[in-house]
């Protein structure tokens, strides 16, 4: 296989196993992360595996994918990376901005809740815009974006990423009105409450989430980044060309069945 993905936030967490599991399903990874001190190490031991599987054809850059000098300065490369073939698929992943309720001791500021909104939902678009224009985006591309029960849950210290996700899901029914016409196709992946670094940050009672989660889960255990993985190489099949403008349930089935 010759196709390449771009997965923006590929090192921890949901964008590291999707990037092990595309990697293995065969295609070549161009990945983003923004990553110091311990993170890095994890970063490098996600860049290590991932490049041993793919034999090399393995591209991953340490910067702030979010920004648009960042889109303006890789786009080239990714062109060059791939020989101006589009990539299959565009993955949003990047899990970070403020969480902090709206009210209270520490209520989140403006420059708070812009940076989250535009991190975790708006880079969506401007990549999806840059990429098109380039042709990087064609017939047969995939635009996903991770979204969470957050889209229409209040939950503790998530309001800002809330607000985040329901603008991404909004920019993804949109990308699809407009490019499905082309043959791109755009989908959130809604995964359940996962074990990962990302949600340690949302609360100090990430722990007592973790096991609500497994009593009401149908399933009785918490999602994986494993689970998210497989699901977005699923949506990579031929089969999937028709699946556009949904919300994909990756949860066991935790958000149907009641609440914290």
């Amino acid at each position: 296989m010759s196709e390449w993905v771009l997965i923006l936030g590929g090192s921890t967490g949901h964008g590291a196993a999707t990037a092990k599991r595309l990697a293995n399903d065969g295609y070549g990874i161009i990945a983003f992360h923004f990553d110091r001190g311990e993170a890095k190490k994890l970063a490098e031991e996600t860049i290590t595996e991932v490049n041993q599987v793919t034999g090399g054809r393995c591209h991953y850059f340490n910067t702030n994918a979010a920004a648009e000098d960042t889109m303006d300065k890789y786009i080239p490369q990714i062109q060059e990376i791939t020989s101006g073939e589009p990539v299959k698929l565009l993955l949003h992943s990047i899990a970070f901005g403020t969480t902090t309720n709206l009210f209270g001791e520490k209520p989140v500021t403006q420059r708070q809740m812009d940076m989250t909104v535009h991190v975790m939902g708006n880079a969506l678009l401007y990549w999806t815009q840059k990429l098109y224009a380039e042709g990087l985006l064609a017939n047969g591309s995939r635009v996903m974006g991770l979204t969470s029960e957050g889209n229409y849950v209040a939950m503790e210290g998530y309001g800002p990423v809330s607000v985040a996700k329901v603008a991404m899901e909004a920019i993804i029914r949109q990308i699809c009105w407009e490019l499905g016409q082309f043959g791109i196709t755009a989908n959130a992946v809604q995964a359940g409450v996962t074990p990962t670094r990302a949600l340690t940050k949302i609360t100090e009672g990430w722990e007592r989430w973790i096991e609500n989660t497994k009593k009401r889960n149908p399933m009785r255990r918490t999602t994986t980044p494993e689970d998210v993985a497989g699901t977005i190489s699923m949506l990579l099949q031929p089969e999937a060309d028709f699946i556009n403008c949904s919300i994909i349930y990756c949860d066991g089935g935790e958000s149907r069945s009641g609440s914290f």
